[in-house]
């Protein structure tokens, strides 16, 4: 440790990038064993709570023992009526919804789950009718909306059971109110609480609606889908598809050679991009932030404005603007602007979206471009706040410019800065609007690269060819979607808990 403390902050940075490297293997492994341990614990405590149910109904009175089978007789049996039947109410509505629908479609949603088979389990079928000289079509199962109702059943079965076991809860404790001698709450009471003391439970009712709905379902869905065969030879209605269990996970990750091949080319080029887009940026904007900031500079808010313009201008104009500028064509007429005229001054030949080397050499510039002026306003905030003493005590001690940046500038910048160095990288790694908006994955390399991955694609970009191109292979985008999600959670997990924002933040000065 103490040749760690005598690095200075450059040194510190590329050990803990190193470390964090090294380290990468063992957290994902760590991230697994802890997500077992945690479902462990969510056995042991089901386990728990289903004892305690059990005592509770052979303790009960009579209308709380017959609350854990009709919702709200315990409440109508002691005062509590309109809440009662509100329970009731649901009950029955869960009940019919089950028996009409919920039933039938979780029938289909887990047919052939334990054995490979498909999701739905009546085909498609034409049969010609002399009659009316066409093919009569029956009314086949949808597996896509067969696996969203069963996802949706589920969680209306987990919300029912949460309301049910609610209920049991609250007759409970209306039994022991009245043992007491205490008397229960009505229901114009208990709305008063929730537009009062509660109120922050009604306000939340709305958007937690809405995660479920618009974040929760869809993540599950997603998810799943990379448990099936879903692709183009699938589509719905026509056909079914099918749970193939870790399959899709095996093919991606080297049982399938050439897709496996894709994926770490890919993954390779996600990580080196999302590293040089990350650390350009910043460095750049801080060298940046630090010359318009030095004393004797003049027209420092003119300077700033110059680059702040970047920003007010669209992203996606400025990028496909600049791709057009970048363009490369057989003839010089055809090529763009800035290809002519590095061709013209220099003799140089810019093979845009062509030459693979150059085109991601030129997006990493053209990132700098649009990233930097970001990270130069949040870099001159924070540089307008290190207090002036720490350069006077270094000046006097006889520090020059460039050892005060590495023992005082830098260590602060990065303290501060850290958790958004980890949100930048995660953001670059999901960058998809610089890939797709200025080569669209261009070059491509059909002996290097399979199921439409291109040499500056990312895995955000080809997981959206996936899904929207050509190939429409749904379930290998979902899987490369779990995998992301992975990398990142690890990623950030592992980097954020050795930053010294959390390690020294007492202690940082």
């Amino acid at each position: 440790m103490s040749e760690y403390y005598a690095m200075n902050s450059a040194q510190k940075l590329l050990y803990n990038l190193k470390k964090g490297i090294l380290g990468f293997p063992k957290a994902f492994v760590s991230f697994f064993r802890n997500l077992f341990r945690g479902l462990g614990r969510f056995g042991k405590n089901l386990a728990k709570g289903i004892g305690r149910y059990l005592a509770g109904f052979a303790a009960g009175d009579l209308r709380t023992k017959g609350s854990y089978i009709i919702m709200g007789l315990g409440h109508i049996g002691r005062g509590q009526t309109a809440k009662g039947i509100l329970y009731l109410v649901l009950q029955i509505l869960f009940n019919l919804y089950m028996i009409g629908f919920g039933a039938p479609i979780l029938g289909k949603f887990f047919y052939g789950f334990f054995t490979g088979g498909t999701i739905g389990n009546v085909p498609m079928t034409e049969v010609w009718d002399e009659n009316l000289q066409d093919f009569v079509r029956n009314t086949p199962d949808n597996s896509f909306k067969v696996l969203l109702y069963g996802i949706l059943t589920i969680i209306v079965i987990v919300l029912f059971l949460a309301l049910y076991f609610s209920s049991v809860r609250q007759s409970r404790k209306l039994e022991a109110m009245k043992k007491a001698g205490l008397r229960p709450t009505d229901l114009k009471a208990d709305v008063a609480d929730l537009m009062d003391n509660r109120f922050h439970v009604t306000l939340l009712s709305l958007p937690m609606l809405g995660l479920f709905v618009f974040t929760v379902v869809p993540l599950i869905t997603m998810i799943l889908i990379a448990f099936t065969n879903y692709d183009a030879s699938h589509e719905v209605p026509k056909n079914l598809f099918s749970w193939v269990g870790l399959q899709n996970f095996s093919n991606i990750l080297g049982g399938n050679s050439k897709l496996s091949s894709t994926f770490m080319r890919v993954l390779g080029w996600t990580l080196t991009w999302a590293f040089f887009a990350t650390f350009t940026n910043y460095f750049g904007g801080m060298i940046l932030a630090l010359l318009i900031n030095k004393k004797g500079i003049r027209f420092k808010k003119l300077f700033r404005t110059f680059f702040v313009v970047t920003i007010a201008v669209p992203q996606f104009v400025s990028l496909m603007i600049v791709s057009k500028m970048l363009s490369y064509g057989d003839t010089m007429e055809m090529s763009g602007i800035i290809t002519q005229m590095l061709s013209s001054l220099f003799g140089y030949e810019l093979k845009f979206g062509v030459n693979l080397l150059q085109t991601r050499v030129c997006i990493i510039l053209v990132n700098m471009w649009i990233g930097i002026p970001y990270s130069m306003l949040i870099c001159t905030g924070i540089l307008m706040n290190i207090p002036a003493d720490l350069y006077e005590s270094a000046r006097i001690d006889g520090a020059g410019p460039v050892r005060a940046f590495f023992k005082i500038t830098l260590p602060y910048m990065l303290f501060v800065t850290g958790p958004y160095l980890i949100t930048q990288f995660i953001g670059n790694i999901n960058n998809f609007n610089v890939i797709y908006l200025l080569t669209g994955g261009a070059p491509g390399d059909l002996t290097k690269y399979s199921s439409g991955a291109q040499g500056t694609d990312l895995l955000i970009t080809w997981l959206y060819n996936l899904s929207f191109g050509n190939n429409r292979d749904y379930k290998l985008a979902s899987v490369i979607g779990i995998l992301v999600f992975v990398i990142s959670a690890v990623f950030s997990l592992l980097v954020y808990n050795r930053s010294a924002a959390v390690k020294k933040e007492d202690e940082f000065q």
